[in-house]
């Protein structure tokens, strides 16, 4: 039987009635279960050395078409369901999107065991399975609200398992349950797993008025969040049992694999990679050692085990973001582990005394990065400029000491899901064109480069992208009832909302075009200005951030003169789905952290992959980007890393200044407080986001506003001429295969895992 028939069978015998009649719900169900029974029965990879990926996220997005691609079944469902009358497309919409992460950090995991499984490594990955996420966002008077965002089902692809580990805490224990996802590779026979440990005790009835819920109840609420608001003692300590409860289990996952084996706890690091995805699994260190202790091995000899086994991701250079607890909130939950944190604290201190180098400092605070760092056999970050200001700067004194743990390894995107899956009809063109040889190995699209002065294949780009933005136009209009213009620049912001992140900076530039459009200056072609991402429910001013840009969308949307020229749209609830739709659909990438804040993004090779360009600062991977585009197919602005990180030694920048000095600044901040707005937002979250602009601004945005709108103003320019415009975006996605998942993956393998 041809595949196809095999589709066709299938479905007729799982939905009892005609396809044609079927629901869309029904067919995807049934497809679901089809791709479960085709994966079955294949065997996890296997060798005698395995990875354990910990990570806190695993943003995997919807698992249906990424699967269908990955076992080379796509074209024929699609097939098969066209030719009765209905579109793959739009059954892909019924799957719920898993709430297992936020943002880059959980993108990334998902790409990287895609990418393990693709090449042949073995590996497992290990996280919490999260029943409502970080939150469903929702917006009403022009405010974020939050809800809980419930993703399972009935039929998913969860697999429970019939394991389960005993987890104790202080003054109580949980019992784990065990699911796991089957993660599949591309054109490969075998699997890896997702595993996500969850509590039989869950209790979402405690979840009351939005995402509020008692938080000192951990035996019904341990996995009902991804990242609970740690505003008060009571969210710190279940912070910390989540954490707990993930390497807990991770750490029984991996002694029980070495019994089966038969592996001798010595050779724990012959045969375990432990890679910690960021801080959050730190304690899976000390709760190693404490396994070894308890399997006859001395502390000392325990320690130096779990250090050859652990490597260290680091993917931060915020200093408010590198975990650190008190000591005494350690001691209320995993009390059993504080002797053995202490006992490592002590014996770097006693090597290395310099207080900065300290596991637990001078007021008892514990800092995670730097037990992952003395207690680890590899540290790396996730972008060349990153890694060099974590060896040079952040962490000098610890590279100063181990020199040769810091490296490398400048994060990537799996393109089955951010090429193929989303944006078929460039797939179909490229492989028409330069051979289908980029699926497997993405260096292949620099072949693109011979056609960059093809004005047929120009063309043919340009029109791809207007297919891209009119999907994404009907999409908008259907969910979000705004008409955006087929003829209008997309300019696209969509991540985590954050101040480093300068949406904020975004918003000051939109108010300086509205009072151009006010005052007679209009725009060569109407821009569309669009964002999408959440902010934390205890973060203050991103959330003022949100409330500015949604009254400015108010106030410019219903604005018959203005909307003519821009219109925003910011996106409710962004996800992975929404994100395969809009980033195909892109014509200008915004990358616009302030330089030395951003450790890498991915969704700047996401956007570069699609044929948009980046507006952006030298900062993250935005620099391997330039280099390898040129100058003249990136749009570059702003102070550099040096200077930024100059002027915070120094406290050398005033934001009252800038605000003084230049009346373009000064006339966007003071329209912050407008009339115009004050009708529409409130008073007290405007007045504070404006008073931290002029203020504090921690994160500059009034530093680099003159010269971030000479960068887009001339990007807006440069759009109107055409052939020009589609060279530049043919010449990014021709070199956008270095930032494959794949590349990044192998280098992991080669420098640090050693598999094979």
């Amino acid at each position: 039987m041809d595949v196809k028939s095999d589709i066709k069978q299938w479905l007729t015998e799982h939905l009892q009635v005609p396809i044609q009649e079927a629901g869309n719900k029904d067919i995807y169900y049934a497809l679901l279960l089809y791709v479960k029974n085709k994966i079955k029965g294949r065997t996890a990879l296997h060798s005698q050395k395995k990875v354990y990926y910990i990570s806190s996220e695993f943003l995997i997005g919807k698992l249906l078409g990424n699967n269908l691609i990955n076992l080379s079944l796509y074209d024929d469902v699609s097939d098969v369901l066209a030719s009765h009358g209905k579109e793959l497309s739009e059954i892909e919409e019924v799957e719920p999107e898993p709430s297992l992460g936020n943002g880059g950090l959980g993108r990334l995991a998902a790409c990287f065991l895609d990418s393990m499984t693709t090449l042949g490594l073995p590996g497992t990955g290990i996280s919490l399975n999260y029943h409502y996420g970080l939150f469903k966002q929702k917006f009403s008077n022009n405010l974020q609200n939050e809800e809980p965002n419930p993703w399972i089902e009935d039929t998913s692809w969860l697999n429970k398992c019939d394991i389960s580990y005993k987890v104790d805490f202080d003054k109580f224990s949980l019992n784990s349950v065990v699911y796991e996802i089957d993660i599949t590779g591309y054109h490969t026979q075998h699997i890896n797993k997702l595993c996500l440990f969850d509590i039989g005790s869950l209790d979402a009835s405690i979840v009351h008025d939005g995402i509020i819920f008692d938080k000192t109840a951990i035996n019904k609420n341990l996995t009902l969040f991804l990242y609970p608001d740690d505003s008060d003692e009571a969210g710190h300590l279940l912070r910390i049992a989540q954490q707990y409860f993930m390497v807990s289990n991770a750490a029984s996952l991996i002694f029980a694999e070495m019994e089966a084996n038969n592996y001798s706890f010595n050779d724990l690091h012959k045969h375990v990679v432990i890679q910690i995805n960021d801080t959050h699994p730190t304690l899976v260190i000390p709760e190693l050692i404490c396994r070894l202790i308890e399997k006859s091995i001395v502390i000392e000899d325990a320690a130096e085990i779990v250090a050859k086994t652990v490597a260290y991701t680091n993917h931060t250079i915020l200093a408010e973001a590198l975990e650190k607890w008190p000591l005494k909130y350690l001691e209320k939950v995993v009390p059993a582990l504080v002797d053995i944190i202490k006992y490592l604290d002590l014996a770097v201190k006693r090597k290395y005394p310099a207080s900065d180098l300290a596991i637990i400092d001078t007021n008892n605070f514990v800092h995670m990065a730097r037990l992952d760092i003395h207690y680890s056999f590899s540290v790396n970050g996730v972008a060349a400029l990153h890694t060099d200001i974590l060896k040079h700067s952040e962490l000098a004194a610890f590279h100063k000491i181990y020199p040769t743990k810091f490296n490398n390894k400048t994060n990537g995107i799996t393109f089955r899901r951010w090429l193929m899956h989303c944006n078929a009809e460039l797939t179909s063109y490229l492989s028409n064109l330069i051979g289908p040889k980029f699926k497997q190995d993405a260096l292949a699209l620099k072949t693109l480069n011979t056609y960059s002065d093809d004005v047929l294949v120009l063309n043919i780009l340009q029109e791809i992208k207007q297919i891209k933005k009119q999907q994404f136009i009907d999409y908008a209009k259907a969910n979000y009832n705004i008409k955006l213009s087929a003829n209008s620049i997309f300019d696209v912001q969509i991540k985590r909302i954050h101040e480093y992140k300068r949406q904020q900076m975004n918003a000051l530039y939109i108010i300086h075009k509205y009072l151009e459009i006010k005052s007679g200056i209009y725009p060569k072609r109407p821009i569309s200005f669009i964002f999408g991402g959440k902010a934390a429910p205890a973060y203050k001013i991103a959330k003022h951030i949100i409330h500015l840009l949604l009254c400015l969308q108010q106030l410019i949307n219903n604005d018959d003169k203005v909307s003519r020229y821009i219109k925003i749209l910011f996106v409710e609830n962004y996800n992975v789905g929404v994100a395969e739709k809009l980033i195909p659909a892109a014509d200008i990438s915004e990358q616009i952290s302030l330089a030395s804040k951003e450790a890498s993004g991915t969704g700047n090779m996401k956007f570069m992959l699609n044929g948009a360009l980046t507006i952006g600062t030298m900062d993250g991977a935005n620099v391997e980007i330039a280099e390898l585009v040129g100058l003249d197919n990136i749009y570059i602005f702003g102070k550099d890393s040096k200077t930024v990180m100059e002027l915070y030694q120094t406290c050398g920048y005033k934001p009252l200044d800038y605000y003084n000095n230049s009346n373009v600044i000064k006339q966007a901040v003071d329209f912050i407080k407008s009339p115009q707005l004050l009708a529409l937002g409130q008073e007290e979250k405007l007045t504070e986001l404006f008073n931290e602009l002029i203020n504090k601004d921690w994160f500059m945005s009034l530093i680099d506003l003159v010269d971030y709108i000479r960068a887009k103003d001339q990007a807006f320019a440069d759009y109107e001429n055409k052939t020009d415009w589609a060279r530049k975006c043919l010449i990014n996605i021709a070199h956008a295969g270095y930032f494959s998942s794949d590349r990044t993956i192998a280098e992991y393998n080669k420098e640090i895992w050693k598999l094979k």
